[in-house]
């Protein structure tokens, strides 16, 4: 598959995402290990869709990140469901419709606080969901990440590429991101900021567990490495979006 936005050489300097650059019939599918990692990434899908690309969300179903302090009964079911209609909340709020969202039927693993397992059923269910969308591009977290979750699904769509559906994957720097190149960045500014401020909150549960554990909001938490990448890269935007773009297999 040849990719359809410019590529850069490793250490050469990243390239601003352009709207206009986006071509005809584009198809991107966004890959969440849990519910709110579209919304890490809001400003660049709204990039997106706004210049004509058909956006899925795909996300697994999970309990982890809610407190028990949060909901009674503090319960796998309570928090499952609270944490679905957040994402649900959120993605309304940012114009998804409900047909571009799936919540994907996968196994989690009990030991490991809900996050999915990387085994054959669970490829399985994420081939069949995503491969009839046929996208151009998959955006999901990045491999090198402190999430087990985050390592997961990217070794989960790996294999799926490799099993006959090769693809290219913008992969995301997120706070828990250990080391990554940025090849592709998208830039905003304080309007944007606010208006992905306000998705980010649709996240009540990740927001009441940041305060409590964190002293800062969910929003903060990702808006602090957006603004840290803008500053990295010395962009002229406060606020910036970073991915690493490869081919996969």
């Amino acid at each position: 598959m040849t990719h359809p936005f410019p590529t850069i050489a490793p250490g050469s300097g990243p390239v601003l995402l352009d709207a206009g650059t986006v071509p005809p019939g584009l198809v991107v599918a966004m890959i969440g290990p849990h519910p709110d990692d579209f919304d890490a990434v809001a400003v660049t899908m709204q990039r997106l869709r706004d210049a004509g690309a058909d956006v899925h969300a795909f996300v697994c179903p999970s309990w982890s990140g809610v407190l028990d302090s949060f909901c009674t009964p503090p319960t796998p079911g309570v928090k499952q469901w609270l944490r679905e209609q957040e994402q649900r909340d959120s993605l309304r709020f940012f114009g998804l419709p409900d047909d571009r969202v799936t919540f994907l039927d996968v196994e989690r693993d009990p030991a490991d606080d809900g996050q999915p397992f990387d085994h054959e059923a669970n490829l399985r269910a994420l081939s069949a969901a995503v491969l009839p969308a046929r996208p151009d591009v998959v955006v999901l977290p990045h491999g090198n990440d402190t999430n087990s979750g985050h390592r997961k699904i990217h070794a989960l769509v790996t294999r799926m590429a490799a099993a006959g559906f090769p693809m290219t994957a913008w992969l995301i720097r997120d706070p828990k991101t250990v080391a990554m190149r940025i090849d592709l960045v998208t830039a905003f500014g304080d309007d944007e900021a606010e208006w992905k401020r306000e998705m980010l909150r649709f996240h009540r549960s990740q927001h009441h567990r940041n305060l409590e554990t964190r002293g800062h909001g969910f929003d903060d938490r990702i808006l602090d490495v957006n603004r840290a990448i803008a500053r990295d890269l010395a962009l002229d935007a406060p606020f910036a979006e970073a991915f690493e773009v490869i081919a996969i297999p």
